[in-house]
Formats: C-alpha cells, sequence, structure tokens
C-alpha cells in the first residue's frame, strides 16, 4: 500500500461531497437590514388624485362665495368680495357671451353683479389664487391638466412659473404641468387681464381640472407589513443557523 506524505492532499472517494462553510450569520443579518432599507421606497401608494385642485363653482352654489379661489388686485377697479370672488348664476349679461356655466365649473365675478363693469381707463390686471398642499407626496410625480376661460385675457402660473398663456372667454384654452411643483404648499395662479372700456366691461375666471396624479412617499400598512414579514424570516434562518 501506497503512504501518504504530510505534503499529499487526503483522496476524496466517490461519493465524498463538498460542501462551503456556513455564511457568518452577521453577514446575513447585514443583508436583510440593508435589503429591507432598500425595499422600502418600493412600498409607494399608486398614484392618486391631487387633493385641493377644485374647480371654480365647486362645492358653491350661485351666488355664493368660492373661498377656494383667494381673489387679488394687482391694478384695476374691481375690488372683490371679502378676498373671493362669487359664483355667477349663468342667467343675463355678460352670458351667452360667455361661455355656459356647466356641472362641472361656473365663472367667477369680483362681485354679485355678474355684469358690472369695470377698468374704464386702464387695464385691470387680477389674480384667481388656488393652493394645494402636497405634503407627504412625492412632489416630481405630480401633474395636472385643465381647462380655463377669462375675460379678457391672462396666463397661467405655478409657483412662480408660467405654464401657460393666452386665454378667452367663450371657448376653454387648455392648461398643463408635469413640473414645478413643491413638497408641501403650492400655489396656483389664474392672472385675468380686463382690457380698458368705459362702459359694458365685466371680468371673471372660469377654471376646470380634467385630471391629475400624485404619488405617496408614504408606504401602505400592507407595504410595511409584507417587508417586515420577510425580515422577520431571515432572522428566525439566523437564529437556528447559530444553535
Amino acid at each position: 500500500m501506497q503512504r501518504l506524505s504530510r505534503a499529499d492532499p487526503p483522496r476524496l472517494g466517490p461519493f465524498h461531497l463538498r460542501t462551503s462553510p456556513p455564511m457568518n450569520p452577521r453577514l446575513l443579518l447585514a443583508i436583510a437590514v440593508l435589503t429591507f432599507a432598500a425595499a422600502l421606497p418600493a412600498a409607494h401608494a399608486d398614484e392618486q388624485a391631487i387633493g385641493g385642485l377644485y374647480s371654480t363653482g365647486q362645492e358653491s352654489d350661485a351666488g355664493q362665495l368660492d373661498t377656494h379661489y383667494a381673489f387679488s388686485v394687482i391694478d384695476g377697479t374691481a375690488s372683490g368680495t371679502s378676498g373671493h370672488g362669487v359664483v355667477t348664476s349663468g342667467n343675463g349679461f355678460p352670458f351667452p357671451i360667455w361661455s355656459a356655466n356647466s356641472e362641472d365649473s361656473s365663472w367667477l365675478t369680483p362681485d354679485a353683479a355678474a355684469g358690472q363693469s369695470y377698468d374704464p381707463q386702464r387695464n385691470g390686471h387680477y389674480v384667481w389664487s388656488l393652493s394645494f398642499d402636497l405634503t407627504g407626496y412625492d412632489a416630481d410625480s405630480a401633474w395636472l391638466e385643465g381647462r380655463w376661460w377669462a375675460d379678457n385675457d391672462g396666463y397661467v402660473v405655478l409657483n412662480g412659473q408660467t405654464v401657460s398663456s393666452g386665454v378667452g372667454l367663450s371657448s376653454p384654452t387648455s392648461f398643463s404641468a408635469a413640473a414645478g411643483f413643491v413638497a408641501g404648499v403650492n400655489t396656483l395662479e389664474f392672472h385675468v387681464l380686463n382690457f380698458a372700456r368705459a362702459s359694458g366691461n365685466p371680468t371673471g375666471v372660469r377654471v376646470e381640472f380634467l385630471s391629475s396624479g400624485v404619488v405617496s412617499v408614504v408606504p401602505e400598512a400592507d407595504g410595511y407589513a409584507m417587508l417586515l414579514a420577510g425580515l422577520v424570516a431571515v432572522l428566525a434562518m439566523i437564529r437556528r443557523s447559530l444553535r
């Protein structure tokens, strides 16, 4: 029989299986924790409509103040009503020159008398502002689409950035935004320019949101539960390997 020297490696039988050394339990724990942390952002809620985007006249009847929109004056003779505008009935002047109100939106005017004439000598510049809060949401995922009318002209501003220019009073003008949103309170401003005219010169605005979306940055409860269940299972395996 041939003798093996200390330098010779042991010979393996035909049924001998090589086994890898067990993984370090601390390494397993580190991997489990990192996997859990990395999975948290993936637990986003599904996209949902942006809250607080009210069309003009929504939740208000004719003759009532629409407190969702703040009215301010840059220049002009209109003063507004307690810092807001009044929902029109859709009857009498300036209708039917103005596009008719609908179930989705109505015209707002500075005063209860929709046909009140303003700005006889120089153009008026008025701002109708709507604020909405994206706290707890991913502002980069936000988007919105809508349309609006105004007498006589104007432009739309989101957080200081113009997103649409030009508007009419008999047919809608589309506006949209897919950038420029911020975490926290956002402000949409509808700037209305009322061209000077001696008489028969009302002004108003009508806004109608069509669609919007934003994703929550807070994981939902079921997402947390699934991730925690996976982490517990991994920890149980590590505990058994330590015995």
